[in-house]
Order: structure tokens, then sequence, then C-alpha cells
């Protein structure tokens, strides 16, 4: 069947049946994934392997054996390939095979992080299985707009904390905190403890609490980093983490600011690159800094900071998040990366 967006299939009050032999999820936002395996599985009969290390030939067997509770479709054994990306490289002409006409004894499901749209792999799904992209950002031709994310936030995931969430608490939110889910998520569950029951969390909560002290520390971290006052940027670091706050939650408040002075870099070389004038002001508008206040900070802060140091960003902040969701996820291990980021932010070495 044709391919779903996680938005649209894990909300869907009666989730297709699709996926009775073959389901593939996949796509950057982790939460997204996850949220789309439990709509899928429910309390079915379920096994999950290693797409780092499993072979073909360790699932053969099991795909060829039903569950001892397969009394509908509902009860079918599923397959579950964890992080599946490797597994899909190394295997790819048998798993072709097996999906193009797949057993009825157990459902195979894969996990991926990317899926290119012209493999046979994903044509295949597209047209016969199910297919769920889980990515968290703006797409256009995955049907995600800020229309799409907003009615998300506000009807599954508040319904998920007993709360009501405005549409401008929603926005504002993916404002302060980006795009991934699982951090909206996290942030919606904390103020609905601001509410009773069913109460209402609107803009001026969000702002208040999410955009509080927590807000202004980070603002202090990013303005130090552009500084290049690293000593600062570190104490500050420091309150947050003494707060209780997770480097994996940190990374993209901080990240967020910086982003956007990295692509209004990226606005300036090209236009140089191409022979074209340009002005700061409207560099900084293409990357998303609109308001005057704002604008005349990223300016200033863009000054200090130097095009060198600028250039660098976009590769350390994707460093960095890479590694926190892989080598450097362990606690302890975490907080010292983002520590070493924030120095290296500052430094620029």
């Amino acid at each position: 069947m044709p391919r779903q967006h996680a938005f649209e299939y894990i909300s869907e009050a009666s989730p297709t049946t699709a996926g009775e032999r073959v389901a593939i999820l996949y796509g950057n936002d982790s939460t997204l994934r996850r949220w789309s395996m439990d709509t899928l599985i429910g309390q079915s009969d379920w096994s999950q392997f290693d797409g780092e290390t499993t072979k073909w030939s360790d699932l053969r067997d099991d795909l060829a054996t039903a569950s001892l509770f397969d009394f509908d479709a509902g009860d079918k054994r599923t397959l579950v390939i964890r992080s599946a990306d490797k597994f899909v490289s190394n295997h790819r002409p048998e798993i072709e095979k097996y999906v193009a006409a797949p057993g009825d004894s157990a459902r195979l499901v894969l996990e991926l992080d990317s899926l290119a749209t012209n493999t046979r792999l994903y044509k295949a799904a597209d047209k016969d299985h199910l297919l769920v992209a889980c990515g968290n950002a703006t797409d256009a031709k995955l049907g995600v707009s800020a229309a799409t994310r907003r009615k998300f936030l506000t009807g599954y995931v508040a319904k998920r904390h007993q709360t009501n969430l405005t549409a401008g608490a929603a926005d504002a939110l993916v404002e302060l905190l980006d795009e991934d889910i699982g951090m909206l998520d996290t942030e919606i569950a904390k103020l609905a403890l601001y509410v009773d029951v069913g109460g209402k969390i609107d803009e001026t909560l969000v702002r208040n609490i999410v955009e509080g002290w927590k807000g202004k520390t980070v603002w202090q971290i990013t303005d130090a980093i552009a500084n290049g006052d690293a000593a600062e940027a570190i104490r500050q670091l420091d309150k947050l983490f003494t707060g209780g706050d997770k480097a994996i939650a940190l990374l993209p408040q901080i990240a967020w600011s910086l982003r956007r002075l990295a692509m209004t870099t990226v606005v300036i070389e090209h236009r140089e690159r191409t022979g074209r004038s340009w002005q700061f002001e409207d560099a900084l508008s293409a990357a998303g800094i609109r308001r005057p206040a704002e604008a005349q900070s990223a300016k200033a802060q863009l000054k200090t900071m130097g095009r060198p140091r600028a250039k660098e960003l976009l590769g350390w902040l994707l460093d960095a998040d890479l590694r926190l969701k892989g080598t450097h996820s362990a606690e302890g291990r975490d907080r010292f990366l983002l520590e070493q980021l924030v120095l290296r932010l500052a430094r620029g070495v």
C-alpha cells in the first residue's frame, strides 16, 4: 500500500492491517519509529534482532516458524530487525527476494534510519506492504508540514499526557526545542504537571516555563560560545546539568541558534561564489533570523565569532549529535561530549 507518515499512522483509531507479512519503518526520529512499532505490534508475539550483527541465515528458520498463538492475523509472530541499515546493505538480494514473496508464518519488520526511494526494497514495500516514514523534518513529499506536526502534537501527544495543548503552544514548543518528537513529548509531559488533568497548556505557559530560566541559560551559553568565552559557557552548562537536564535534550537547544548562524554563513559564501552581492540582513533573513532584535544580536555574534569558526559549526554540531546517539549515549560520556563540544565551539579548535 502507499507510504504513510508516522503522524498519520500512529494517530489512526484503527491502524491499517497492512504489514501483516512485511513492514518497514524508516526515518531519523527514533521516537516516531518506536511509537510506530508499538502501533504495529500491539500485543502480538515478537522477537527482536540487532541489525548490526544479524545474518540472513539467522532469520530463515524463524521466518518459516509460526507462533504457537497464531489464532488470527493479530497474533502473527513478528521478527523485528533493529537498526537494520547494515543488515539491509549486507543482505539486499535475499531481503528483496523475500519481500517479493513473503511467507505467511511470521511478519518481518525492518527499522531503518533511512531508505532511498529508488531502491527495489522501497518500491516493493510501497506497493504491497506497510511503509511508514518516521522523519520529523518538514518535507512536502512526505506530507510533513507545520500544520501536520501541530495536529499530531495537539492530538496524539497531548492525549498521551491527559492534557489539552493549544496550537500556539505547539508552535512555541517547536520554535524553542526544534522538531525532535521525543524531546517535544518529554516537555509536554513536564508542562502537563502545571495544569489539572484535562487542563489547557497554552503558549503563555510554554514560554514562561520552557523559555524561563532554562531558556535564558541556553542563550547565555550560545552567547558565550559566539564570544569565545569558553569558561562562561561551561559555567552556564553546569547549571543545566545540575538542574537535571540531559545532554541529549540540551544539544538541540544549544544548536538551534548556532545552526542559524551557520546557515547565514552558508548563504553569504554561496552568494560570494556565484558573484552576487549580499547584505547581512538578507542573509540572516534567509537563515530564518527575521526579528530586528534577533538579527542585530546574530550579526554581532557572527562578527565576534569570525567566518572560519562559523563555517565549522554545522559539521561540529552534526558530529556531536551522531555521537550522542551512538558512542557517547551512556551517562557520563554524554556530558563529557557536550562539554567538549562547547569548548570546541567557543575556542574554534
